[in-house]
């Protein structure tokens, strides 16, 4: 619901800013991935339009405790994080639906300039044009674009000399292996401090279902992949000959998140034939979770002081308020 602090103008179109990766590098990136002993897809893949929209669906699942408990800690405790964004730009990695940001809005109206970073473009400008009109007064501006990558913020006039501060929420960091979350750290330190989601350690009898729920929504998030690059770079990956599993490996904390082959088979992408046997995976994800001391360890060998950390009653999921050295 609109911002009643905001004053009433009429929200001007989106800026976008594209630095979409070619379609080339999509080709190359599956193909490198698919040529490993271990296949993999870059989990970045996997939000196109029809992959975003999934996953806002599988948010939505009774299985998926993440975002409800997410969305707690910030309308718990909104105010003290509002104290943190003070006047600066916000900029948030992997905006999705950018339903958690209103509730950083609301009890921010200090904010005027909200960037939303993701690199699916029509999801995400559809989602930044949403919060113009909903959050009266509010300049968002959409860069597609890796945030994994290197930030362009540099290129983009309306940052030119403003104080930023990042927001990444969710459990996105997550799919980072540990030494990547202190590259990735490193990298996004451009923004100055950080608003982080991390998920918790905890039984797989809770996590396991929230990877892979009785609706099979999050079977058909992975495996729109497959149709994703049918579509995009011409393949003929046959989804009725590929499953979706989640595991919870509890040696090295993570959710292990894969497409399998049901049958020996060869897929064609070009002139490139890639061959399958029965129960060979695809890796798509992997879920880290962390204990709050794991993750501020991680975060202070990138180059950040914890500030504040924020959890639930159940200590499900947190956020954590970072600040450079």
């Amino acid at each position: 619901m609109p911002i009643s602090s905001r004053s009433q103008a009429t929200p001007s179109p989106v800026k976008l800013y594209d630095f979409h990766p070619p379609v080339e590098d999509f080709r190359s990136a599956v193909l490198r991935g698919l040529s490993q002993s271990q296949k993999t897809i870059s989990p970045q893949f996997l939000y196109d339009k029809r992959g975003s929209e999934l996953f806002d669906a599988i948010c939505q699942l009774p299985e998926y405790y993440l975002t409800r408990t997410e969305m707690g800690i910030l309308r718990a405790h909104a105010q003290e994080m509002a104290i943190a964004l003070g006047n600066r730009a916000l900029v948030e990695l992997g905006s999705g639906s950018s339903q958690k940001i209103r509730i950083l809005l609301d009890a921010a109206p200090q904010v005027k300039t909200y960037v939303g970073v993701d690199i699916s473009r029509q999801h995400l400008q559809e989602a930044c044009a949403a919060l113009m009109q909903d959050v009266d007064g509010l300049e968002a501006i959409a860069v597609c674009a890796d945030y994994t990558q290197p930030l362009p913020l540099n290129t983009i006039p309306e940052l030119h000399n403003r104080p930023t501060i990042g927001f990444f929420p969710g459990s996105s960091i997550g799919n980072l292996e540990p030494a990547e979350v202190i590259a990735f750290l490193k990298t996004v330190a451009v923004l100055g401090d950080l608003i982080v989601g991390v998920d918790l350690k905890k039984s797989a009898a809770i996590l396991e279902p929230a990877y892979d729920d009785t609706q099979g929504v999050s079977a058909a998030f992975a495996l729109n992949v497959l149709t994703r690059i049918n579509r995009e770079l011409g393949a003929d990956f046959d989804l009725t000959e590929f499953a979706y599993r989640a595991h919870y490996n509890e040696i090295e904390g993570r959710i292990e998140m894969a497409i399998v082959s049901l049958c020996d088979q060869t897929v064609h992408l070009g002139n490139t034939k890639i061959s399958f046997e029965q129960g060979e995976t695809i890796r798509t994800e992997h879920s880290y979770k962390y204990t709050i001391d794991e993750f501020q360890l991680l975060a202070m060998k990138a180059g950040f002081q914890p500030v504040q950390v924020w959890t639930d009653a159940d200590q499900l999921f947190s956020l954590h308020h970072l600040k450079q050295l």
